[in-house]
């Protein structure tokens, strides 16, 4: 099964030379679940599309440090192929970014929110509970870093998950025994290291001082990365039967 990872975003300087780019931390997190999985990468952010949903068999959206609202010449085009892949029920999985521009595309709202930034580590209550989700509990715990958000749900979209921070923390659209799409906020392909060294390079500066400080104490706390694997693994592949 290919999966193709839709790359909106880069991951700039010192960041990158020592984290490395959004595809192989996915394709890390993916491939541990399901090592059966192949991917292949097409690089939204530098113009590239994909010619047809169909060139792969799902479709996952990265995160990236523009907004959905931005002005930039691949974002309805991308909005507008999320759409057909929908249409066409190939699976699509959103982060981040992928969660927020999925929502916009089916008729959700995002804006850059009045609550701030939400860096570190962020516990969710489970809305939901579908069978592919196997030992989802009653909440989960992942690595944050956002500022914008999703505040108006897509109407064939429910909440798997939610918290006093972000009211639309996990979507999944259609039936949500076989959903057509999924989307999770926070980044579970994210490493604690990786999310320290953006809260270092930005505190003081775009994130405020307290805020940061709060998000670097929590980085010591376990996370469900490898249970998320597992999930939007197993999501692509029950939606591709």
């Amino acid at each position: 099964m290919k999966i193709g990872i839709l790359e909106t975003g880069e991951v700039a300087g010192k960041l990158g030379e020592d984290h490395g780019q959004y595809p192989p931390m996915f394709e890390a997190l993916l491939g541990a679940a399901d090592p059966g999985l192949r991917f292949e990468t097409i690089r939204v952010v530098a113009g590239e599309m994909p010619e047809s949903p169909g060139q792969c068999d799902g479709w996952l959206v990265t995160g990236s440090r523009h907004g959905v609202y931005d002005n930039l010449p691949w974002i309805e085009p991308l909005k507008s192929f999320l759409r057909d892949c929908i249409a066409a029920r190939v699976p699509v999985a959103g982060i981040c970014f992928g969660h927020q521009i999925l929502a916009e595309a089916m008729g959700g709202k995002v804006v850059k929110s009045d609550r701030g930034w939400g860096v570190g580590v962020h516990a969710y209550e489970v809305q939901a509970q579908p069978s592919w989700m196997e030992g989802l509990g009653e909440m989960f715990a992942a690595r944050a870093v956002h500022q914008d958000q999703v505040v108006e749900r897509p109407e064939n979209a429910t909440v798997l998950a939610s918290s006093a921070f972000c009211d639309y923390a996990a979507l999944v659209y259609g039936d949500i025994e076989r959903p057509a799409a999924i989307s999770v906020q926070p980044h579970p392909e994210f490493t604690a290291e990786f999310v320290g060294d953006i809260i270092h390079k930005r505190i003081g500066d775009t994130i405020p001082t307290e805020t940061g400080e709060i998000g670097l104490a929590s980085l010591a706390q376990p996370v469900h990365n490898a249970e998320w694997g597992r999930w939007i693994a197993r999501f692509f592949r029950d939606a591709a039967t």
